[in-house]
């Protein structure tokens, strides 16, 4: 068998496990009837309002504050500092969420499920955030091909709803 072969069954396989968890996975703060290319509560706020400048510079989840705020593609980030929200005003794409805040696992199997901000992994630099820690199990198996299979798979569904994709 060829390596590119014996890879590609290993991809399979972990999309397949990955989205045997999903199937159980409810969506949490997901508006199931949002085109909306970013995950968002009813009021619109992101990351369920922790700061993404603060996976980057304390290294952990941290809540924003309704004080420190910055509005990116739709959407309202909160931030725990000014200096954050500043750090995110002067470069949001370095500090965005990939997919919108979607489950990154989730995108690769061509669905919009809920970012868990507890669940999360900056990868080259760019932060991806999981469903639940399951899932992120099955994401760590095989993060390049994941993040390639997501890649492809963002702009087909990036403004269907969740509810579409079911």
């Amino acid at each position: 068998m060829t390596r590119k072969f014996l890879t590609t069954m290993a991809a399979s396989a972990g999309l397949s496990i990955a989205a045997m968890t999903l199937a159980g996975t409810p969506a949490l703060a997901v508006i199931d009837n949002s085109p909306a290319a970013v995950n968002t509560n009813e009021a619109g706020i992101a990351l369920h309002g922790f700061d993404p400048v603060a996976y980057f510079t304390v290294g952990q989840p941290t809540r924003g504050s309704a004080s420190f705020t910055a509005f990116h593609e739709g959407a309202t980030y909160r931030f725990a500092s000014a200096a954050n929200r500043d750090r995110f005003k002067a470069n949001p794409a370095a500090y965005a969420p990939q997919f919108g805040g979607f489950c990154a696992m989730g995108v690769a199997l061509e669905k919009k499920l809920d970012g868990d901000p507890n669940v999360w992994k900056i990868v080259d630099g760019k932060l991806y955030l999981n469903v639940n820690p399951d899932v992120a199990v099955a994401w760590n198996r095989d993060i390049p091909g994941n993040i390639a299979k997501a890649n492809e798979n963002w702009p087909e569904i990036r403004h269907a709803t969740p509810q579409s994709l079911g």
